[in-house]
């Protein structure tokens, strides 16, 4: 399966939980040294499917990323003390935000409907502003 097919089977929790479930067995069984049932390595299937598992976590984990750099901004927060948070720079932080603003935009003038419509986008970069 695809990332793109698990996206929309999973949550961030539930993608998170079935990727540990498969990455235990895998660690279990290169521990064991042979499969004995209850350590046997994991098919190929599992194995691609723990690989796309860590993509749909990494894009679940980054789209929560941007929600709550939006809330820190909402907050209050300057960029510096957001790059902060991050472990990044002010600026850094600042165009990690307006590269998915556009990407959103983009979704958006390709779906019609998922992203961001031109409405929001403008409120985004108006809260975004510029970095302090």
């Amino acid at each position: 399966m695809s990332p793109d097919e698990l996206e929309g089977q999973h949550t961030l929790s539930t993608a998170t939980t079935r990727y540990d479930e498969l990455r235990m067995r895998d660690a279990l069984a290169a521990m064991a040294g042979e499969p004995d049932g209850n350590g046997a390595p994991l098919s190929r299937p599992e194995t691609l499917e723990m690989l796309a598992l860590s993509e749909v976590v990494i894009r679940k984990a980054g789209y929560g990323r941007q929600a709550m750099v939006r809330s820190a901004r909402g907050a209050g927060a300057s960029w510096t003390e957001i790059g902060a948070a991050l472990g990044t720079s002010k600026q850094a932080a600042w165009e990690a935000h307006q590269r998915w603003i556009e990407d959103q935009s983009r979704q958006h003038e390709q779906t019609g409907y998922e992203g961001l419509a031109p409405a929001a986008v403008r409120e985004e970069r108006e809260l975004a502003g510029e970095p302090d």
